[in-house]
């Protein structure tokens, strides 16, 4: 849980210790770091979508929401129990609900940010969903979202990825771990995911809160929330965030 420090002149957002790391460091090894399991990478996203379902649909009772505006694997935090914790609220802007986007310089990391918010200034809750599907797709193939050393008609991973596995089929672009260790079937799951919130069109994209149930559906186990067997899946996701209208997906 994050914590607001309002002692100093301007409040502060205080976080718990996260000794693991970030998601990007598991994904492209940095710091010495070893890769994860895939059924402990699923959770990790999960929970990610979790949270920022929560801040767009439920982070404040005066109808409000939370863009984040920088979502990337290097500020998903990992405790030592790998749960995750978002973090880089940098960008983040609060929006009232009733508003569907909100102008403002662009600001976000190169390979993440939304081609309509770099083309027209508008920041909308879908641009973290356009950014959250790079991720996924970071996670799929192991690769930088960017990268200059790759040649030039791959320097972008989202444009090549889909092309490519359009071409070449899906299980030869993946990381050979995930081949090895996911199912077959959650692993195309996750990238149909991560194409669905890719799309160019804002419109055509899934809200944060579908990508959450989609990626709970897809996990064997459901993030920070004790499950009975008994329950049914809406019941489970509205646990564990009770103020999400669970009819809004």
């Amino acid at each position: 849980m994050q914590h607001c420090c309002l002692e100093t002149e301007a409040p502060v957002l205080v976080y718990e210790l996260a000794c693991n790391g970030t998601l990007f460091d598991y994904i492209h090894h940095t710091n010495e770091k070893s890769s994860l399991p895939w059924d402990i990478l699923l959770k990790i996203v999960t929970e990610s979508a979790v949270a920022l379902a929560y801040l767009h649909s439920a982070a404040d009772s005066s109808k409000q929401m939370i863009i984040h505006g920088n979502v990337k694997s290097s500020n998903i935090l990992l405790t030592d129990c790998f749960m995750a914790k978002i973090s880089g609220f940098g960008p983040s802007r609060l929006v009232p609900s009733t508003e569907s986007q909100i102008s403002t310089l662009v600001q976000g990391t190169l390979g993440y940010l939304d081609p309509e918010y770099l083309h027209t200034g508008q920041l909308t809750d879908k641009s973290d969903v356009y950014s959250f599907g790079v991720v996924l797709l970071e996670l799929l193939t192991g690769e930088m979202p960017v990268s200059f050393d790759r040649p030039e008609n791959q320097r972008v991973i989202m444009p090549y990825f889909l092309l490519s596995a359009e071409k070449c089929g899906l299980f030869q672009n993946v990381g050979p771990q995930l081949v090895n260790e996911g199912s077959r079937e959650q692993v195309r799951a996750v990238a149909d995911l991560a194409k669905s919130c890719l799309k160019l069109s804002r419109a055509e994209r899934p809200t944060m809160e579908q990508v959450a149930r989609e990626l709970h559906r897809l996990s064997n186990t459901y993030p920070r929330v004790k499950v009975d067997s008994h329950d049914t899946e809406s019941e489970r996701f509205s646990r564990a965030v009770p103020s999400v209208d669970p009819n809004r997906a």
